[in-house]
C-alpha cells in the first residue's frame, strides 16, 4: 500500500474517512461534507448510537452532493487525550474501514484539533503511520484466496493542510515500519522456510542499508567453548548460526561503546527429549521472536539513520530430538566458563541467550545488553497477552523502557530479582541447573541469565512469550506475529541513547 500526502479535498471518488470527536463534534473537513451533502452526516448521527467515542464507526453510504462513494465517521474520543497512539489507532481502523471496499484509493481526512496534543502535521503522520502497521498482511502461502477476499487498496491519500510537514514526520516511521514487517515476517514463516541458516541469510540482507552482518558457523562457535548454545542444536540437522548485527550511527561519539540488543533464535521448538505436547507445538515456530525483533530493529535503526552506535546479536538453533540430542542430565560448558547442568531441555532459550549475551559482552564491551526471548510459559501465566515480562539490574533502565513501552502500546511489567529466587536453581553438580522447578519460573530463567551479565553492564531481560503472536485483531496490529519489541527499543534508542 502506497501512502500520500496531499491538501484537504471533498472533491475526489471513493471512499473517504473522517474523525469526529465525543459528543458527535465535526471537524472541519466533516462539516465540509456535512454542508454539500445537506446534512446527511448530521442525521446519521442523530439516527445511530455514534457519539464519536474512540473505536466507534459509521458509514453513509453515497451522501449526496459529494463525490465520495461512502463517507466513514471514525471516532477520536476527547480532543485532549488524542495523542500518538490515538492518532494511529484511527489511522488503522480508517485503513480496515476502506481497505476491501472494492476501491483502489481512498482519502483520510486529518483536520486540525484544537486542544490534542499534536499539530496538524504529526496527527497526519501518525494516522498513516498507523494505516501502514494495520495494513500488514502475510498471505505469500494463501494460493487459493480470491481477490474478493483482498484488501483492494493500493493507495491511501492522507489529507491535511500541512501535507509537506506531515511527509516530512513520517518519513522515518515508515523506515521503522519497515523494521516492524521484517520482524512480522520472520515470525510468521514457517520452520521449514526459516531455520538457523536462512535466517542468518535474512540477517545478512540488512548490509544493503549499511549494517555491518559477520555469522559464526558451530565449528567457530565450539573453538569459543559455546557449549550452552551447541548442546541445544546438536539434536537438529539444521546446524546452529551466531549473528552479529553491528550499526554505527554515531562514529564522533565520545562513548563508543555500543548498546546491544540479543535474541533468542530458537527457530523451531520441539521441546527436544522433554518434548513438548502435540497440541499447539505448530505455534513454537515464532520461539525465534526475540531473535526477530533484534533484525527488525537494525533495520529500523539503519533506516531512519539513526544516531546511535548499537549491536544485536542472536542465537539461532532448532531444538529437536534424536540419537545425537542433549539429555535431561547432561552438563554443558559455557563461554563465560560456568557450567550448567540440563534438568529440562525444553528450558533451552536461557542456555542459548548465556553464550549469545556473554559473547556480545566480550567483544563489543556494551554499557547497556538488553535481550529479548519467548523464555517461558510462566510469564504468560503471571502477565497474559498484555504485557512483556521484565526484569533488570538497573532502575533507571527499567524507568526507561516502561515510559517508552507506554508510548508505543507495547507495555513492559517489572518483575523481581533477588538471592532467594538464584538459589532456586543452586545444582549439586554444576555451578547452575537451568531450571528450577514449578515455582517463579519466569524469575529463575531470569536469574540464570543474570549470571551471564558482567560487572558495570546495564541489563534488562524482556520476556516476550505473551505478547510475540496474537489471536486478536487491533486497529495496528493484525493477528499473527507482532513485532512487540521493535517499536519500543527504537523509542528507548530515540529518548536517550542517540547523540
Amino acid at each position: 500500500m502506497r501512502i500520500n500526502f496531499s491538501s484537504p479535498s471533498i472533491s475526489l471518488a471513493g471512499p473517504l474517512v473522517v474523525g469526529i470527536l465525543s459528543g458527535g463534534k465535526l471537524l472541519a473537513t466533516a462539516k465540509k461534507v456535512d454542508k454539500a451533502a445537506e446534512g446527511a452526516l448530521t442525521r446519521a448521527l442523530n439516527a445511530s448510537r455514534f457519539n464519536g467515542q474512540r473505536g466507534q464507526s459509521l458509514t453513509v453510504m453515497a451522501p449526496p452532493g459529494v463525490a465520495a462513494s461512502r463517507v466513514i465517521m471514525i471516532g477520536l474520543g476527547d480532543a485532549d487525550l488524542i495523542d500518538e497512539l490515538a492518532a494511529q489507532s484511527f489511522g488503522g481502523q480508517a485503513w480496515k474501514s476502506v481497505a476491501s471496499t472494492g476501491d483502489k484509493s481512498a482519502l483520510v481526512a486529518v483536520d486540525p484539533i484544537s486542544g490534542s496534543k499534536l499539530n496538524v502535521a504529526d496527527l497526519a503522520a501518525n494516522a498513516a503511520f498507523g494505516a501502514v502497521l494495520g495494513s500488514y498482511r502475510f498471505d505469500k502461502y494463501r494460493t487459493q484466496e480470491k481477490s474478493s477476499s483482498k484488501p483492494s487498496i493500493t493507495t491511501l491519500a492522507i489529507c491535511s493542510r500541512d501535507a509537506a510537514g506531515a511527509k516530512k514526520a513520517y518519513a522515518p516511521m515508515a523506515k521503522i515500519a519497515s523494521g516492524v514487517f521484517l520482524t512480522r515476517d520472520l515470525v510468521s514463516e514457517p520452520a521449514n522456510v526459516i531455520y538457523p541458516i536462512t535466517l542468518a541469510q535474512q540477517a545478512r540482507t540488512l548490509s544493503k542499508f549499511g549494517v555491518k552482518v559477520s555469522v559464526l558457523d558451530e565449528k567457530q562457535m565450539a573453538k569459543l567453548n559455546m557449549g550452552a548454545l551447541l548442546g541445544v542444536a546438536q539434536g537438529s540437522a539444521n546446524k546452529p548460526r551466531l549473528v552479529v548485527m553491528q550499526w554505527n550511527g554515531a562514529p564522533r561519539a565520545s562513548d563508543k561503546r555500543p548498546i546491544a540488543f540479543v535474541g533468542k533464535g530458537v527457530t523451531f521448538d520441539t521441546g527436544g527429549i522433554s518434548i513438548k505436547p502435540a497440541g499447539g507445538m505448530e505455534d513454537m515456530k515464532w520461539d525465534m521472536g526475540g531473535a526477530g525483533v533484534v533484525i527488525g530493529l537494525l533495520k529500523a535503526l539503519a533506516g531512519r539513520k539513526a544516531k546511535v552506535n548499537a549491536v544485536g546479536v542472536v542465537g539461532l538453533v532448532e531444538n529437536m530430538p534424536s540419537s545425537t540430542a542433549q539429555r535431561p542430565g547432561d552438563v554443558v560448558n559455557t563461554m563465560s566458563g560456568q557450567t550448567i547442568e540440563v534438568i529440562n531441555t525444553d528450558a533451552e532459550g536461557r542456555l542459548v541467550l548465556a553464550d549469545a549475551m556473554w559473547y556480545c559482552q566480550d567483544r563489543y564491551k556494551p554499557h547497556t545488553l538488553i535481550d529479548l526471548a519467548t523464555l517461558t510459559g510462566a510469564i504468560i501465566v503471571s502477565l497474559g497477552n498484555e504485557y512483556a515480562g521484565m526484569f533488570a539490574n538497573d532502575d533507571e533502565l527499567c524507568d526507561r523502557l516502561t515510559i517508552a513501552g507506554r508510548s508505543v502500546s507495547e507495555t513492559v511489567w517489572r518483575m523481581p530479582l533477588g538471592d532467594e529466587y538464584d538459589k532456586l536453581i543452586k545444582s549439586d553438580i554444576a555451578d547452575m541447573k537451568n531450571i528450577g522447578g514449578r515455582w517463579a519460573g519466569s524469575i529463575t530463567a531470569a536469574q540464570l541469565l543474570q549470571r551471564f551479565i558482567k560487572e558495570g553492564v546495564k541489563w534488562a531481560h524482556l520476556d516476550i512469550a505473551g505478547v510475540t503472536w496474537s489471536n486478536k485483531e487491533r486497529p495496528t496490529v493484525p493477528k499473527g506475529g507482532t513485532a512487540f519489541g521493535v517499536r519500543l527499543l527504537d523509542r528507548l534508542v530515540a529518548n536517550h541513547y542517540e547523540s
